[in-house]
């Protein structure tokens, strides 16, 4: 078993549509029974009293426009108990990784990636929360999720 957890800052806008592009490339490979496929965020900021916000109305609607739903998905915060429920943490961002490790202590095991590590253009994923851009995050994601789902 894969076990996946995509991580970005807030968890409401990349990291969920990672987990939600991902997850529909591994059904559709007829996988799914191969992995668990989760998203958080390293900032606690969009999770209040315990409730997530949703994913953020951009996002929901690039996904929409590709035919994938965020129904449901709510911001989760990471905590370093994750660590060791998880084999992968797929970052995307180096902000994120700096973050996660934080989180956890380092990282022993050598779980934390990047995204884009995944593809033949190593690093950042696109930040459509400061450029407005979803149409890049989502190609952004998108290759990388088709590198991730090859190497595994």
């Amino acid at each position: 078993m894969n076990r996946i957890m995509f991580v970005c800052l807030g968890n409401i806008c990349r990291s969920p549509m990672a987990e939600i592009i991902f997850r529909d490339m591994v059904n559709k490979a007829g996988r799914s029974d191969e992995f668990v496929i989760s998203s958080s965020a390293t900032s606690g900021e969009n999770v209040i009293n315990g409730v997530g916000a949703s994913v953020y109305y951009p996002a929901k609607k690039i996904l929409e426009e590709h035919g994938l739903s965020a129904q449901g998905k709510r911001a989760v915060k990471l905590n370093a108990a994750d660590y060791d429920d998880y084999d992968l943490f797929v970052c995307m961002d180096s902000g994120n990784v700096r973050s996660v490790r934080r989180i956890f202590g380092g990282d022993k095991d050598d779980k934390i990636r990047m995204l884009m590590d995944f593809t033949s253009r190593p690093g950042d994923v696109s930040d459509p929360w400061y450029t407005g851009n979803f149409q890049t995050a989502y190609k952004d994601i998108y290759e990388g999720c088709e590198g991730l789902l090859s190497a595994l």
